[in-house]
């Protein structure tokens, strides 16, 4: 396979209230991959919201509040590049060049298409079908070596690969025809989440984290005022045990599993290192000790999100100056696969016929 210059490139829905899940499982983790040399381009994916019906005007409110939390966060957009999908055309028409290159069969093992869809499968939107075309587009636009990828996101990732590698072969010759080498677009690599990837309701612990859960309570919202993260975790369902001192006692314990999990990843520790202060310890101890730690990582995160917002001139600036340097990338990359796949360019040299 062809050597490339690593860049990694992730993506966030702007659908309903962020979380301590979304902050954990990807913004956190956005923040500390700055620190690599690789190019690192942060998306809002607004394409792949409107899959399922979005008021306009509060879609419009979302991709600030998305962009403000990788702000408030920490994700300097000078070091790297944050923009909006739907500024970036390039990213819509690359998907359908990929629509031309993947299979049906591998859409139809999507099983998250038929978690969202349900039972009503016939009214779902075709774009809820396909959205992992476009996902696997707006890796590939700019030829992404790595991407940070949850658990339910890694099959998604699959069909990226499986999309680059056949375009690889299926377009061998033009590739190198063109001067490519023998490969166009790189196998894209997972960046596989640390000790708290996967962020569990606070209400269940068998139930991932999220925006729809009808209890506010599940979930703790980046917006969330200092008391409110307490008392969410001060009301966070256990059971009666203390908690184990060898990771092994927290198999059987979802809730409990959760929790040190928090901790582990709010701390920068290991859920070991959690156990090896805790261990033996009751929920009555342990729980305000996390409630502390939340609200020291998260609390000045929602008061800058609350300022970033009321200035969405500021917000809007920054989206722009981002898109404008990721189409640089993407338009590059489009304008080599519609060589690669035999379309005539408009070339800027050509004169008008008159």
């Amino acid at each position: 396979m062809a050597a490339f210059t690593e860049l990694v490139f992730s993506g966030v829905q702007p659908t309903g209230n962020l979380h301590l899940g979304n902050y954990l499982g990807a913004v956190k983790r956005f923040v500390e991959m700055q620190g690599r040399e690789a190019q690192c381009l942060y998306c809002v994916v607004d394409l792949h919201a409107i899959t399922v019906w979005q008021d306009p005007e509060a879609l419009r409110g979302q991709i600030r509040e998305v962009t403000a939390a990788f702000l408030a966060a920490g994700i300097d957009p000078t070091r790297s590049i944050v923009f909006n999908q739907s500024q970036v055309p390039q990213h819509a028409e690359l998907a359908w060049v990929f629509n031309c290159v993947a299979r049906l069969g591998w859409l139809n093992r999507m099983t998250q298409f038929k978690e969202k869809a349900g039972k009503d499968r016939e009214n779902a939107s075709i774009g809820l079908y396909d959205y992992p075309v476009l996902m696997a587009a707006d890796i590939l636009a700019y030829r992404a070596t790595h991407v940070p990828v949850g658990e339910d996101q890694k099959q998604h990732l699959e069909l990226t690969r499986d999309i680059a590698q056949k375009f690889n072969t299926d377009f061998a010759k033009s590739i190198a025809a063109h001067g490519h080498g023998e490969a166009f677009f790189p196998i894209t690599e997972p960046l596989i989440g640390g000790p708290a990837a996967r962020v569990m309701s606070l209400r269940d612990g068998s139930k991932k984290m999220s925006k729809s859960d009808p209890s506010d309570n599940a979930r703790i919202n980046l917006t969330d005022e200092a008391d409110t993260i307490a008392q969410k975790i001060r009301r966070a369902k256990t059971d009666s045990e203390p908690l184990p001192s060898e990771i092994a006692g927290l198999k059987e314990r979802p809730e409990a599993d959760n929790l040190v999990g928090i901790y582990a990843a709010l701390a920068g520790i290991t859920r070991e290192e959690v156990l090896r202060d805790f261990g033996g310890a009751q929920f009555s101890t342990f729980k305000p000790a996390l409630a502390d730690l939340a609200v020291t990582n998260l609390a000045p995160i929602a008061g800058e999100m609350r300022r970033l917002t009321a200035d969405p001139g500021h917000i809007d600036a920054v989206l722009a100056d981002g898109a404008g340097r990721a189409e640089t990338i993407a338009a590059q990359t489009l304008d080599a696969v519609k060589d690669i796949v035999g379309f005539v360019r408009r070339s800027p040299n050509l004169q008008a016929i008159r």
